[in-house]
């Protein structure tokens, strides 16, 4: 090859290269898990130590500054484990937030209590609710046992869920995927979302290879999408990068398949491990080689469709 052809073949490649990049950041951007609190209004459950990193509010001004640049069209709110008795304080604050229209947050998911004796009640004014999606009981609390999930009310409860037109979110620890299976093998006529990959172990070689196992069986339930989220809260900030998440993204794709994954930032539990934008940008280079099309179902065209915004 002609050194004057070389150049050109050079600089054609990197003007595809530059343009591949380009795509990749124009593609709009819904956030599936988004979380906002107001420490005066409400009390976390999780929060019980003065000193968290995480023991301040954080507002939707707060989540606009992160976002810049980032092309976020929507987000989808997720519950914070609220005080039950705030629980519909919780509701009437994202409800409220979302019909001003001043920030992107269109939709949410909203605390409940499956098992709980008033849960029907509850629930059934979010029957054909534009806004409210789903319901969410954290269930790895240390309060709750293995099997905590799979009790008769705790099931009833959640297929009253379908009967609404509402989802449930499992987030729960790794080892209790088999619990997760069997509550969405219980409820089929209910729509699940598979938190944060499951949790999946990043930093144990042995559960890493248990959460494969028990991810890819519970995948094949086909009333159960899942989240790419959360996973890099685990890591310690400057320590990782794109390869140490990689494996457990890759597969949760693998066995979920891209019509099935979704893209939840989990902010700002996200900031345990990393900024909003090396978070994105970690995700947008391990995906860099898919198709377009699969990268806009990943991070858009999957969570418009499933939640209907």
């Amino acid at each position: 090859m002609h050194r004057r052809e070389f150049i050109a073949t050079s600089t054609l490649g990197l003007a595809t290269l530059a343009m591949g990049k380009e795509k990749t950041a124009m593609i709009p951007i819904i956030d599936t898990h988004q979380h906002l609190w107001d420490l005066k209004k409400f009390k976390l459950n999780w929060l019980k130590k003065p000193d968290h990193p995480l023991g301040k509010s954080h507002l939707p001004e707060d989540y606009a500054k992160v976002i810049e640049g980032l092309n976020f069209t929507q987000s989808v709110y997720m519950e914070v484990d609220v005080h039950v008795d705030q629980q519909q304080e919780e509701v009437d604050y994202i409800l409220e937030l979302i019909k001003s229209k001043k920030h992107i947050t269109v939709a949410a998911v909203v605390s409940g209590r499956p098992a709980s004796e008033g849960f029907a009640k509850y629930v059934a004014q979010f029957k054909g609710s534009p806004y409210i999606k789903g319901i969410r009981q954290v269930i790895h609390e240390d309060d709750n046992p293995k099997g905590f999930c799979v009790t008769k009310e705790f099931i009833s409860g959640v297929k009253l869920l379908g009967d609404l037109g509402l989802s449930f979110d499992i987030c729960i620890r790794p080892g209790e995927l088999t619990d997760a299976d069997q509550l969405i093998g219980e409820c089929p006529n209910t729509r699940f979302i598979l938190d944060h990959l499951g949790n999946a172990p990043l930093f144990d070689a042995k559960k890493f290879e248990t959460w494969k196992k028990d991810i890819a069986k519970l995948a094949e339930r086909k009333n159960v999408v899942c989240k790419i989220s959360g996973i890099v809260a685990q890591c310690k900030k400057g320590e990782w990068g794109p390869e140490t998440l990689a494996p457990a993204i890759n597969h949760g794709i693998e066995v979920f398949g891209w019509d099935r994954v979704m893209f939840g930032s989990d902010w700002p539990v996200c900031t345990l491990g990393a900024t909003m934008a090396e978070w994105v940008n970690a995700l947008k280079t391990i995906v860099k080689d898919r198709t377009e099309e699969q990268q806009k179902k990943l991070f858009h065209d999957n969570a418009k469709k499933f939640y209907g915004i």
